[in-house]
């Protein structure tokens, strides 16, 4: 059986996290925001959705800058996110009410002042710090059976009285790490959850899917007046061979 030790150190995982404003701006490209998206190509707008509404834009983020970027977005120099106000539903396709962008050649964008005049999230420029212990919620997924095996154990010797009392999860809006889920969870990939009820039933919960993985998230944030439903997370995912992203979210 591993130590305590041991299994902090298997499970957790390097994220880079945002905390909103605190700060001033210099607005220049290497920065990132929350509320606010100023990097397009010549032809670029903000992009509509399907009522041929304008969206919001979410957030931009400027990976170079940051301490921690997940593989599957190595390559990109800045991303950017859209989201509509119409209702969405967990892992809708991307493009008719959500949008993320992403730029690997710079030399190819113009920084663009567009705004939504709808949209009620306040900008914010994010301060990004890094964190190397950010580990699965419990039954969001991430854990490997093996895992939840040496949990349980600890827990029956006495040395621990729940998983939470050895690890840590971080809710902000991050890049990295496990995704935040409110409710019980879709996975960090393309496993397949099952959940039992209590009537005996075991219903099948997809995950986002195989050759997935979970990239970042963006978080209700109060101060930019952004609130996924109550207090949820918006979580993507990415295919590294096909480059399609998958979002999912929950709330309490």
């Amino acid at each position: 059986m591993k130590t305590i030790e041991e299994l902090q150190e298997e499970i957790k995982r390097p994220i880079t996290k945002f905390t909103t404003g605190g700060f001033r701006p210099e607005n220049t490209i290497e920065e990132s925001w929350l509320g606010k998206v100023t990097v397009y190509k010549h032809e670029e707008d903000i992009p509509l959705d399907t009522k041929g509404e304008p969206m919001f834009p979410l957030a931009q983020f400027y990976l170079p800058a940051l301490p921690f970027v997940p593989e599957a977005v190595s390559k990109t120099k800045v991303l950017t996110v859209f989201m509509s106000g119409n209702e969405l539903e967990p892992l809708q396709p991307m493009g008719s009410n959500w949008l993320i962008r992403e730029y690997e050649n710079l030399e190819d964008i113009e920084i663009k002042p567009l705004e939504n005049a709808d949209s009620y999230i306040k900008p914010f420029p994010l301060k990004a710090t890094f964190a190397d212990d950010d580990c699965a919620l419990w039954d969001g997924g991430g854990l490997t059976e093996q895992q939840v095996d040496e949990v349980l154990a600890l827990e029956r010797k006495g040395e621990i009285k729940s998983y939470y009392d050895i690890t840590d999860h971080h809710y902000d809006t991050k890049f990295g790490g496990y995704p935040s889920y409110c409710q019980s969870g879709i996975g960090i990939g393309g496993e397949i959850i099952y959940y039992f009820e209590e009537d005996g039933s075991e219903p099948i919960v997809e995950g986002y899917g195989e050759g997935f993985e979970f990239v970042f998230q963006v978080s209700s944030d109060e101060k930019a007046n952004f609130n996924v439903v109550d207090g949820g997370s918006l979580m993507f995912a990415k295919n590294k061979e096909t480059g399609e992203w998958r979002m999912y979210y929950d709330f309490y």
